[in-house]
């Protein structure tokens, strides 16, 4: 592919390629906005509640698999209307919106502030702002006017340093997030688009899987990155995307892989591969399901990740399926910015 820059420039009207190059500065942006936030007397927190919804949700999936086994209250992800009944004035609820003005984050904005919940909200304005102004809640704005799901980093991580600030998140992470930013720096100088494709592993992975369905198998702390690059592959590529979670998949969605051979040749599957996170277990389901797919399926990638810390680890794949989902688009002649059939939508709910 797509070596050729004119190509890709062509199709990127809009260049989502080269806002994720910024990734690693998104970082270094999003530290600099959470440090400048006063520190909150939050004294009681029973249980967390990230709200979001797509782009914005992914950041509460990926805290709920990092801090699992270092966050001494339950945390939950609400991508819903409502809140849980059990929500009460000692829970934190983190609202994300990158527009602020997301339906589904508002409402529960509001029944969090009715059950008089402690409350934070990121975004780059709009309702949420003014709602949390009025209200005196503690308000994050952050850089405007980029597509919300090319703006992860400023989502992710100052919710994660008021995790910290809060007490919540005992454990160092500074060295962890400073190892981030040098990963991804190293990520984006090999995969950016200027890289030619022999020496580019994301348009390689672009071209494995151009014409096929991807079905992209999560584990561990890599659970919410399949989840990400399915909805990456879906919004920038416009293709139809899966994903799945090992060990559960091992319990229903191996047994429609053996039986259905016609159909099972039309897809690609990815499984995210770490020895220094996989379990003995866990590496032998993976290279048992490995050896399944390809004799069942069209295509068989292993993904792994470089770094040493699992944020590391976890945002150099993210990356990765941000870039191959960018790739693909250009190789499908898709501009991969615009996401017609969502706008579609917010009008029709607009006009009830």
């Amino acid at each position: 592919m797509a070596n050729d820059i004119e190509k890709i420039t062509m199709v990127d009207k809009a260049n989502m390629l080269d806002g994720l190059t910024r990734f690693p500065e998104q970082i270094k942006e999003a530290l600099t906005i959470a440090e400048a936030v006063q520190r909150f007397n939050f004294l009681k927190i029973d249980n967390v509640v990230v709200v979001g919804m797509g782009g914005s949700a992914i950041s509460g999936d990926i805290m709920l698999s990092l801090f699992r086994d270092k966050l001494d209250v339950p945390l939950i992800v609400n991508r819903e209307y409502d809140l849980p009944k059990w929500v009460n004035k000692d829970t934190l609820v983190i609202c994300i919106s990158y527009s602020g003005n997301t339906d589904e984050t508002l409402s529960s904005f509001k029944i969090a502030s009715q059950k008089k919940c402690k409350i934070l909200c990121i975004s780059t304005g709009g309702k949420l702002q003014e709602l949390a102004e009025k209200r005196g809640i503690p308000f994050i704005k952050i850089p405007a006017g980029i597509q919300p799901r090319a703006a992860t980093a400023y989502l992710l991580f100052p919710s994660i340093i008021f995790l910290k600030k809060i007490g919540l998140l005992k454990t160092a992470i500074e060295t962890d997030i400073k190892e981030t930013i040098a990963v991804t720096t190293d990520f984006v100088t090999l995969n950016k688009k200027e890289v030619p494709e022999e020496n580019n592993l994301a348009k390689q992975l672009a071209k494995k899987i151009f014409n096929t369905i991807p079905q992209i198998y999560g584990w561990g702390v890599y659970t919410p990155i399949a989840i990400r690059w399915r909805h990456q592959l879906n919004e920038n590529s416009k293709i139809i995307a899966r994903s799945d979670i090992v060990p559960e998949c091992n319990h229903n969605d191996i047994v429609g892989w053996a039986g259905n051979p016609d159909i099972s040749k039309q897809f690609s599957c990815i499984l995210f591969r770490d020895k220094d996170e996989e379990t003995i277990d866990m590496a032998t389901r993976l290279n048992f399901m490995r050896d399944l797919f390809h004799n069942t399926a069209g295509n068989v990638i292993e993904v792994s990740p470089k770094g040493k810390s699992q944020l590391a680890k976890m945002m150099y794949l993210m990356c990765l399926g941000d870039f191959t989902s960018c790739y693909l688009a250009v190789l499908r002649g898709i501009n991969p910015s615009p996401v017609d059939i969502i706008t579609e939508l917010k009008k029709r709910l607009a006009e009830k």
